[in-house]
């Protein structure tokens, strides 16, 4: 009988990491993958973290942008960083991730695009989002399961309770999902790195539709993040997604990503490929 793949948390992730020049490799376990390639989310900001390995963490994250090139299996993989442009105020970093094939070629797997930008006085008057409410609270809404073999293996780190919408794969008549979330082990984890992971932590909504199971994966992600470094990252934190619209295979969607007290903390926009 075989022992059971060990469970790492995100920081341990992070301490095992190691900094050569421009290049950032990390190991990473089969706890973390969803289908054939390692989650989306923790993959992004294992690559913010090596941008800012190499060029530095005085800065917030403002913008990411990435395309998930090709599969990245668990195991070993690289991150090499590049720095676009370095301005008064603005820092453009891009990162390549890449990961070594069984023909000893290192093919690349994803591209990142990342914006850094310092605060700046302004004239302009503040403006955000507000939360809308959901019919549940966290208490009452209904908690995801980690199903070994059934749910993406990544779930296990992170809690799921489903406050409004449907489940995937239920027939349900619904485009949108309301979830409340919380990384389980969030120690040594700031509240940059949690925002890219919870933000893209939930399938489309749009999986609701669908009567039977469909295998579907993001194909580009655009994520823009408000600074909230104050905000608890032990908490239970709300990722808000709706489908705004499908066609021949793909579903474009918003999500939108609040602390535990309501503030905006993300806001992202991802192109789906479904197969169904």
């Amino acid at each position: 009988m075989s022992s059971p793949s060990p469970v790492d948390s995100l920081a341990s992730l992070l301490l095992r990491r190691q900094v050569q020049s421009s290049t950032v490799t990390f190991q990473v376990g089969e706890d973390w993958a969803q289908g054939r390639t390692l989650f989306g989310g923790l993959l992004s900001a294992l690559a913010v973290q090596a941008m800012r390995d190499v060029y530095g963490s005085d800065w917030p994250l403002r913008a990411l942008q990435t395309s998930f090139v090709g599969p990245v299996a668990p195991g070993s993989f690289t991150v090499d960083v590049t720095l676009l442009r370095q301005g008064k105020n603005v820092r453009q970093v891009q990162a390549h991730i890449r990961q070594a094939d069984d023909k000893g070629n290192t093919p690349t797997a994803g591209v990142l695009l990342a914006v850094f930008g310092t605060g700046r006085d302004s004239s302009l008057p503040a403006l955000t989002l507000t939360q809308e409410p959901v019919p549940k609270t966290v208490d009452e809404s209904v908690q995801l399961p980690f199903i070994p073999g059934l749910t993406p293996a990544f779930t296990q780190h992170i809690e799921f309770r489903l406050a409004d919408g449907g489940f995937p794969f239920t027939g349900t008549d619904t485009w949108l999902s309301r979830t409340f979330v919380r990384l389980k082990a969030c120690e040594g984890v700031d509240t940059e790195l949690l925002s890219v992971i919870l933000a893209d932590a939930g399938p489309t909504p749009a999986l609701a539709q669908l009567k039977g199971f469909a295998p579907a994966s993001s194909v580009s992600w655009a994520l823009e993040l408000q600074p909230v470094p104050d905000a608890p990252v032990d908490a239970v934190w709300r990722m808000d997604k709706d489908a705004l619209a499908t066609g021949e295979g793909y579903v474009n969607e918003r999500t939108l990503l609040w602390t535990a007290d309501g503030r905006l903390a993300g806001l992202g926009y991802q192109v789906v490929a479904v197969y169904a």
